[in-house]
């Protein structure tokens, strides 16, 4: 089987991993480039050139992101382009937070080499995939996430280094912007959120990581 996708790109910090899923790609779904960032910044720096990838497989757990907030700010930039999940964080609530938050699929990363090949196809045909056995929680993911979904790509940074107890001086710095462009988009953030401060707005924030969307588990 062929897949349509020439130009992949895997988010993932597992080397071994990432290397038998190239192979995977190349050998059994006819994947022309595959690339790797181990990193979200990498990859969302990787999407600011051209050609952009035909499909991103993203795994949650990466060095400088916690929960659902990595793929938010991966879809703010990665336009059109398909996004597919990959994780071993197979539990149903965080497969129904990813739906939500716009990707396309989910695979657990133990699932059998058929399974990546059948999702590709499934993916290039315009359909969603999803593991056997998902069954869609009764309770609706948090609403943060569809606040979240919601800002740009230097909003959700901008966020995450509040998060991170960033002053704006020091945002200014590290994005290479003014001061003033800074409070622009704390503003923006701010009503787009629905919050009024600061505070409120990184409270916010943590809704879409994991232990809140598996509270039981402390995952």
């Amino acid at each position: 089987m062929t897949a349509s996708f020439n130009r992949v790109l895997i988010v993932d910090d597992h080397p071994l991993f990432c290397d038998a899923l190239s192979l995977t790609l190349r050998a059994r779904a006819g994947v022309a480039q595959v690339e790797v960032a181990g990193r979200l910044e990498t990859a969302l720096q990787r999407l600011e050139l051209t050609p952009a990838p035909d499909l991103i497989l993203f795994d949650l757990n990466l060095p400088d992101v916690t929960g659902i907030d990595g793929l938010i700010r991966l879809r703010a930039a990665a336009a059109d382009i398909p996004v597919l999940v990959v994780s071993s964080l197979a539990d149903d609530r965080v497969i129904a937070a990813a739906l939500a938050t716009g990707a396309r699929g989910f695979l657990p990363k133990h699932a059998p080499r058929e399974d990546f090949t059948a999702a590709l196809a499934a993916l290039a045909a315009g359909e969603d995939w999803l593991p056997e056995g998902f069954v869609a929680p009764d309770t609706a993911p948090p609403e943060a996430l569809d606040r979240l979904a919601a800002l740009t790509r230097q909003q959700a940074r901008i966020l995450q280094l509040l998060c991170a107890g960033r002053l704006n001086k020091q945002i200014a710095f590290d994005l290479s912007i003014s001061e003033a462009t800074v409070k622009a988009h704390v503003t923006a953030i701010l009503r787009k959120l629905g919050v009024q401060s600061r505070t409120q707005a990184v409270l916010l924030a943590r809704g879409a990581r994991f232990e809140v969307l598996m509270p039981d588990t402390g995952a």
